[in-house]
């Protein structure tokens, strides 16, 4: 009987999956899909391994939690995979801490550390456990395993973590981590077989969407990135600010009368291409519309990008390869564009004919910078560790 390998995503109302064979290369998913809606009306999206849509609408329950969900995917699996048994579950965990440099499997002693991490990552890493927890309920014989979208940004150098903060709080954990670890780590994984010069050299990858990051790597190594404690630091995003002077935050409480929640809630889901368009944070719906307003959004989200671009040149110094991905990344060619107008002082020499096709290659040739499109895959990566972590255990 073949094996199969599940990865969870799991957010506040959703819990995204695929399925993978438990063999080990790089093997492609046997399913994807998600659950939307959970704790409202569930709605569910499920496509098959080339990516063609087998079902898609409302489930026929009621509210579920993410142990309800759990159950839709894994009747959903069962169907999908025929007669392969599930031998284990794979979890994006946004955050390790200081104390998670990879990927581990799951244990009470590992729960517990990272539900003290839970007031470094309130609005993510609590429906990850969550999601844990479900498994565990379902099925506590089933291994799991935990992969850290913070765990590729351990390699930095110290000072690149500090605040200048007094120490005590450095102490009690308040730093620069990074996050978009899975998606950078798939990228660096996959850049050697288009460009070896990158892979060993000086390289910014731009994970855009959504939400959006820039991470500089070294020979593969992450040396500094742009989120930093918390994913709403760094570039303007979808609903999020980007990086912001602390005395904002301070006359929004004094002249407004703010407090923690609804800062929170302003920072995370009124900013960003949203808050500063006031029409829509979908990029997609900005660059199709007509409203000054969407233009200044737009405008701003690649400015900023083109001057992280520049700090990131800074720390590696000097440049080798930009690369694009994410969902922006992969399907914006515009923005990559502007962007690589803006970074045209670094060696980047755009092949405008490439960019609209989408690459991979977008760079011209003899450009000194190389740009590149790379599709990411962070449920690959996901599956990736769990089968590593499981063969390192002796489990099958």
């Amino acid at each position: 009987m073949k094996d199969a390998v599940l990865v969870l995503n799991a957010g506040s109302s959703s819990l995204k999956f695929s399925a993978f064979p438990a063999g080990g290369g790089d093997a492609a998913p046997l399913a994807r899909g998600r659950v939307e809606g959970i704790g409202t009306a569930p709605r569910f999206v499920l496509r098959a391994a080339d990516g063609v849509a087998i079902e898609e609408g409302p489930a026929r329950v009621g509210p579920i939690d993410h142990a309800g969900a759990l159950e839709l995917v894994l009747k959903w699996v069962r169907n999908l995979t025929g007669d392969r048994q599930l031998v284990a579950v794979g979890h994006r965990v946004v955050h390790g801490g200081l104390t998670f440099t990879g990927p581990v499997r799951i244990d009470d002693a590992v729960l517990a550390e990272l539900d003290r991490l839970v007031p470094l990552a309130p609005l993510h890493q609590p429906h990850n456990l969550a999601a844990v927890r479900a498994v565990a309920g379902r099925m506590p014989e089933l291994p799991q395993v935990a992969c850290f979208d913070t765990a590729f940004h351990r390699t930095q150098p110290e000072v690149a973590g500090r605040f200048g903060l007094p120490r005590r709080f450095a102490d009690e954990g308040v730093r620069r981590y990074g996050f978009h670890g899975l998606s950078y780590e798939y990228v660096a994984s996959v850049l050697p077989r288009h460009d070896a010069r990158a892979a060993a050299g000086r390289t910014i990858v731009a994970h855009l969407g959504n939400g959006a990051s820039l991470c500089a790597m070294l020979g593969g190594r992450s040396v500094a990135t742009t989120m930093s404690f918390t994913p709403a630091d760094g570039l303007v995003m979808s609903t999020r600010c980007g990086s912001l002077d602390p005395g904002v935050l301070l006359y929004l409480m004094a002249r407004h009368g703010m407090d923690g929640p609804a800062l929170q809630h302003l920072i995370y889901h009124e900013s960003g291409l949203l808050g500063v368009s006031g029409l829509s944070g979908d990029m997609r719906t900005l660059l199709d519309g007509t409203d000054p307003r969407a233009a200044e959004a737009v405008e701003l989200f690649v400015y900023r990008v083109g001057r992280e671009v520049g700090s990131l040149a800074a720390a590696l110094g000097g440049l080798d390869a930009l690369v694009f991905t994410g969902g922006i990344g992969e399907n914006a060619p515009a923005i990559r564009a502007s962007v690589c107008r803006a970074a045209a002082w670094l060696g980047v020499e755009l092949d405008e004919a490439a960019n609209e096709s989408g690459g991979p290659r977008i760079s011209r040739a003899g450009s000194g910078v190389a740009a590149w499109v790379l599709p990411t895959d962070e449920e690959r990566m996901i599956a990736a560790h769990t089968r590593r972590v499981l063969g390192r255990d002796g489990a099958t």
